[in-house]
This record gives C-alpha cells, structure tokens and sequence, in this order.
C-alpha cells in the first residue's frame, strides 16, 4: 500500500530507516544534502549525522537507530581510507553484520586511476560503491530494490 502526500507522490507505507553519513576527514556538505533530500524523495527516513563524524560516533548512531541501510558520502578522496576503517569498526558490531551500507563519492585522490578502489572497498565489507557522480541512477535503483527486498524481509522498527 502506498500513501499519497503533496504534489501526488508516492511514499512507500511503512518508511525505512537511513544513516547518512560522510568520514571523519571529510567537511562536505552539500553532498550530503542532496542525498538526505533525495532518499526523502525515495521515501526513507533519514538520520544525517552531518560533516566530520568521528568513527565512534557513526558507530554508536547505527547501533541505537538500527538503521535498514546506512551510506556513506565522500568528496575528499580519502574515501578508501576513512571508509575502510569505518566499515571495519562498523561490521566488528554484531548489531551491523547483516546492515546494507554503501559508500559513494570522490573516494581517493586519484579518481580511481588504479582501478581497484571499488574492489578494496567491496573486500572490506561495503555492499555497494559508487565512485562518481554519473552512478546517481545506479544509487536510486539499488534503494529501490533494497526497498523492494526490505518490504517482506525486515520487521518494522
């Protein structure tokens, strides 16, 4: 079942639950606007934890909110590092072990010239990575089918 709300969309009856997130080294912002107001658009709940949260702190918010998916935005290039390290100090909680969590964004310097910053990032315990910003609609579906699959498979929180 869906609920309308203003302007004729189409929101999804019960809402999932997201943490957005950059890394700790990473002062962006507006990325992480446009990604709260466009998983909003797709009908999530959003938690936007903002620019420079240290590890501890993003850990302690996913562990409390339970979140259905948890993403991570970059745009300094140190995306490899900060993320690897987060996720590890994410997936060591046994709470977060099955939590979908993607990374996305400018994720290191040299804007993947080597080629393997997605698989280093996968090998870690990412579920997804997305490394530039022609991948949006590849974000969107992925939600989407993440929202489809949740629907039956995740008790409501």
């Amino acid at each position: 079942m869906t609920v309308d709300v203003a302007g004729g969309a189409a929101l999804p009856e019960r809402r999932f639950n997201v943490v957005l997130t950059t890394l700790s080294s990473d002062a962006h912002t507006w990325n992480l606007v446009y990604l709260h107001l466009l998983l909003e658009e797709l009908g999530w709940r959003v938690t936007n934890l903002g620019a420079c949260p240290p590890d501890d702190v993003v850990v302690k918010e996913c562990v409390e909110r339970h979140p259905d998916l948890v993403v991570v935005s970059s745009l300094n290039g140190h995306g490899v590092q900060d993320g690897i390290r987060l996720i590890n100090a994410l997936r060591a909680r046994p709470e977060m072990g099955d939590t979908p969590v993607v990374i996305g964004g400018r994720l290191d310097v040299t804007g993947g010239a080597d080629g393997r910053t997605s698989e280093r990032l996968l090998a870690a315990g990412f579920d997804a990575v997305f490394e530039n910003v022609a991948e949006i609609n590849q974000f969107r579906s992925f939600v989407a089918t993440l929202s489809d699959r949740t629907t039956t498979a995740i008790s409501p929180r």
